[in-house]
């Protein structure tokens, strides 16, 4: 296990919001090195005791706010977005990291689990991308990174839904990164292949979650705050020729 990565304030100053970041998952890891490498942070999840929780976990790491955020209603996004801007006077960086996972071949799905993953994982990161685009082209600056994943472009089974929607974040990304781009605003994404959180198995079955860590060359899988420390490089000065990228966060084999 690779030991933490100690900050380089790559961030100092930085005014960012994070989206589904309670818990223990990536969200919860960038927002943390966000703070650590000296940005002002706004953390968002639809859950209000674990949101509070992790406010509660980060407070003693810098200047940070929470609030609600439900990424399938589009009034509740643009409530996070206003609160983040009065919270910290404006937003230099949103990551949007909301998305809900499930497994079940297409052949039994029905419209309706299609529909929830569809709407979460994809159309939610539409409309923070469009919302964080709305407060960052008039001001000609601005950063988005998006959280895709490997299942955008390789198949696995129990996933059509859920790759179908990381694929499309990753078209999401490629396109508002060239509507930015006029404006100085960059739109990337990261691609992990496996980050490993308590929360994992709710969604998956042990033996596919071994499967998938046996794929992998480290034969383990990320540690959430090595996807996080991706995102930061993304989120920085130290990738401003970079925009419509997908970064592969990954150790699989080809």
């Amino acid at each position: 296990m690779p030991e933490y990565t100690p900050a380089h304030a790559l961030l100092d100053g930085k005014r960012i919001v994070v989206t589904a970041a309670a818990g223990a998952g990536i969200g919860f890891a960038t927002a943390k090195r966000c703070l650590e490498e000296g940005a002002s942070v706004v953390i968002s999840d639809i859950h209000e005791r674990r949101l509070e929780e992790a406010r509660a976990q980060l407070e003693p790491l810098g200047a940070v706010h929470a609030t609600l955020c439900n990424v399938i209603d589009t009034d509740s996004v643009d409530r996070m977005f206003a609160f983040a801007v009065d919270a910290l006077g404006g937003i230099d960086v949103a990551i949007n990291n909301a998305g809900l996972g499930g497994t079940k071949d297409l052949v039994e799905m029905t419209d309706e689990e299609w529909h929830q993953v569809i709407d979460v994982t994809l159309y939610g990161a539409m409309r923070c991308t469009r919302a964080a685009l709305r407060h960052m082209i008039p001001a000609a600056r601005g950063v988005i990174v998006n959280n895709a994943s490997v299942l955008g472009w390789r198949a696995q089974v129990g996933q059509a839904h859920y790759a179908a929607a990381k694929a499309g974040v990753m078209a999401l990304t490629r396109t508002a990164a060239a509507e930015g781009a006029p404006h100085g605003v960059r739109v990337n994404a990261v691609s992990p292949s496996l980050a490993l959180h308590p929360f994992l198995e709710k969604v998956m079955p042990k033996d596919t979650l071994d499967e998938l860590v046996e794929a992998e060359i480290w034969k383990r899988g990320a540690e959430p705050w090595e996807v996080a420390n991706v995102i930061v490089f993304l989120a920085s000065e130290y990738s401003t020729y970079m925009t419509g990228e997908i970064v592969s966060v990954s150790s699989q084999h080809p």
